[in-house]
């Protein structure tokens, strides 16, 4: 979005780290992991992406975004699944609230739990101050058919440190994890 900091920088500036710690691999193109990597000459190496989340998480809390959906390719043969699967944590699904969303929502939580990973929760972003139907029948079909949590995030107007912790704040973690 014109006017927000790159992801790893904001997330950097959230946590009080530096933007290399929170993405030891960056690329130009908005393209796939894989592609990006290709495309700049590089190539991501899953086990120097594994120690280097362990060594974040050491400093505390370590979240990690599945940069566009459990199926994506890092490398080759490796996958955000992969990668959430060796770090062992529980996942918290980002989902859109409109048309569209139950049947993507579904399938993710699925590939999540085929291969034995933890779905901790969903959030759906952006949440209206006014859901329509479709909107509260979403939240409500993939709660009770992907038996897990359901919750909504307002849409952030800019990207600033403060309000991501105050977003932060109004989801119930400590219950899901």
């Amino acid at each position: 979005m014109p006017g927000w900091p790159h992801d790893h920088e904001l997330l950097a500036a959230a946590s009080g780290g530096a933007p290399e710690r929170v993405a030891p691999y960056r690329f130009g193109p908005a393209a796939s992991p894989h592609l990006a990597a290709e495309l700049s000459g590089q190539r991501i190496d899953p086990p120097t992406l594994l120690a280097a989340a362990r060594l974040a998480g050491e400093a505390g809390a370590l979240i990690v975004e599945g940069v566009g959906g459990l199926l994506v390719p890092l490398a080759a043969d490796y996958a955000v699944a992969d990668f959430a699967a060796g770090l062992g944590l529980p996942l918290v699904v980002v989902a859109r609230p409109g048309l569209g969303t139950i049947n993507h929502t579904l399938l993710t939580l699925e590939a999540a739990r085929t291969r034995a990973l933890r779905v901790a929760a969903v959030v759906m972003t952006p949440w209206p101050a006014e859901p329509s139907a479709v909107e509260r029948s979403n939240r409500e079909t993939i709660e009770r058919l992907g038996r897990c949590p359901v919750a909504g995030l307002a849409r952030f107007e800019r990207g600033d440190p403060a309000l991501l912790a105050a977003a932060a704040a109004q989801l119930p973690f400590d219950s899901w994890v």
